[in-house]
């Protein structure tokens, strides 16, 4: 059993910070009151975003993506070969100096797909990459950088704003080398090892950023641990916490009784808002952009009718930081031939050639993430996308049978954690519902269903890293060898 202590000898605050997939977010515990740090200008809330220059200067959070955002959208993005080498040619005859003589030289270039006038690469997402194994190097521009690179500079400004926080403690500045560090229960990827690799990585990156004494806590139970720090006097219980975010879908079931709890079980998929903003692109955009239309084309000796090879752009529509990747003549053309054609769809193949030229996929996202948040509280919400000049009215029921599989994968999930800790849904006595995906009413619409008058939302996008500060600081969490 753990306890949280009623008394504890005065010692360092506890530290906690919660790297997420979409947003970061760190606390402070004292050991009587939990203060939640603004990483961002009066928000708590920072986005896990790196923004590198072509100078290499670097940006991090907002600002990151504020960065991207004013110097791509609008720029027509031109790309152009990359150069491998030069090839030489000779006369065959032998010069002074006992070589060829050279009669022509050619310069070899690759695939076209190096943008020149790129002012900047941004990075989101990358906590869903960590548990990978082949892809932990990306190149930007001329260097090669390793993920740990890229996370680490968000870390060194967390380090920053913890250090300004502990400075104001009295009666003297507490050290700030220390953290607990929060994660899924179970990382994105298919190797078996994935845990312990994402894990290594992140402790690496923190390392960078000087926080030199590390623990390490799953991200539910540091819900559950913030929660029952807030409502410490409970007779015994049965918890659920649920904690839906931007990459995962974390649980845990825990048993408690007033500030003592005992871990039953723990599972973890990967689920989270990023999976939903893809599939409403999908769903509701990529009809709008050309998706099963046919193109008909002269050929060598009759005309050819076929599908127009839409699937070949899905993958770099989905992922809008590397979207600027269709700017090739390989996806350029086949669009402007089809736009040619002139028929009632030709309007749709405009719209994504706009798209690509513009470098509109920011904020293509940027409108389903809001269309998202208003079909939470509203019945209806408009997707209003003038640059592509797409107004569409989505009902809450027709979003909610577009991400029904997702909340067949959600349901089932709940379901697995309770096999794995022995329980019937009747013998948890309560339901913690964190994580921004959380606030989608169909997500809470399954957990009442489910456990009727038992759910409870608890601060949807700070309360890990609570736990974790909770948990840094009467020492519940691992070390990596653990």
């Amino acid at each position: 059993m753990n306890e949280i202590p009623t008394q504890k000898p005065p010692s360092d605050p506890g530290v906690g910070v919660d790297y997420g997939t979409s947003n970061s977010v760190a606390a402070i515990y004292d050991g009587s009151r939990v203060t939640v740090l603004n990483l961002e200008i009066d928000n708590p809330v920072m986005p896990s975003a790196t923004y590198v220059d072509r100078n290499y200067k670097i940006e991090t959070g907002k600002q990151a993506i504020n960065e991207y955002v004013q110097s791509n959208v609008g720029r027509t993005v031109e790309l152009s070969a990359e150069l491998l080498g030069e090839g030489r040619s000779t006369t065959g005859q032998i010069g002074d100096h006992g070589l060829p003589e050279a009669a022509s030289t050619d310069r070899i270039y690759g695939q076209s797909f190096i943008d020149g006038g790129q002012p900047g690469r941004l990075f989101l997402g990358i906590k869903r990459l960590l548990g990978t194994t082949d892809n932990q190097r990306i190149m930007v521009f001329q260097r090669a950088f390793r993920l740990v690179a890229l996370i680490t500079p968000q870390l060194i400004r967390i380090h920053k704003s913890i250090i300004q926080a502990l400075g104001n403690t009295s009666p003297a500045p507490a050290s700030a080398d220390h953290v607990c560090i929060g994660h899924p229960v179970n990382f994105e990827g298919k190797a078996p090892d994935r845990n312990r690799t994402a894990l290594n990585f992140l402790s690496e990156a923190y390392g960078y950023a000087e926080f030199s004494q590390q623990s390490f806590y799953p991200e539910p139970i540091a819900a559950a641990l913030s929660y029952i720090h807030s409502f410490p006097s409970v007779s015994e219980q049965t918890l659920l916490a649920v904690d839906f975010g931007g990459g995962t879908l974390d649980l845990c079931v825990i048993s408690r009784k007033d500030t003592e709890f005992k871990l039953i079980a723990t599972h973890g998929i990967g689920l989270g808002g990023d999976h939903i903003d893809q599939l409403l692109f999908r769903r509701l955009l990529f009809p709008l952009l050309g998706k099963g239309e046919r193109w008909r084309r002269a050929g060598e000796d009759r005309e050819i009718e076929t599908l127009f090879p839409f699937e070949e752009y899905e993958e770099l529509l989905l992922n809008w930081a590397i979207s600027y990747m269709l700017n090739q003549n390989q996806y350029t053309y086949p669009l402007m031939q089809r736009i040619q054609v002139g028929d009632t769809a030709a309007v749709k193949f405009q719209r994504l050639y706009d798209l690509i030229k513009n470098n509109y996929s920011h904020l293509v996202f940027q409108s389903l993430r809001q269309l998202k948040v208003q079909l939470s509280e509203n019945d209806s919400a408009v997707l209003d996308i003038p640059e592509l000049d797409i107004e569409l009215t989505v009902s809450r029921s027709e979003f909610e049978a577009i991400i029904d599989g997702l909340l067949d994968d959600f349901a089932t999930a709940v379901s697995d954690v309770l096999q794995t800790a022995g329980l019937q849904s009747s013998e948890i006595g309560l339901v913690i519902r964190t994580g921004g995906s959380s606030l989608i009413p169909a997500v809470r619409r399954i957990l009442d269903a489910r456990f009727p008058g038992k759910v409870v939302e608890h601060d949807p996008f700070t309360s890990v890293a609570a736990g974790l500060a909770i948990a840094e600081y009467y020492g519940f969490g691992t070390s990596l060898n653990e």
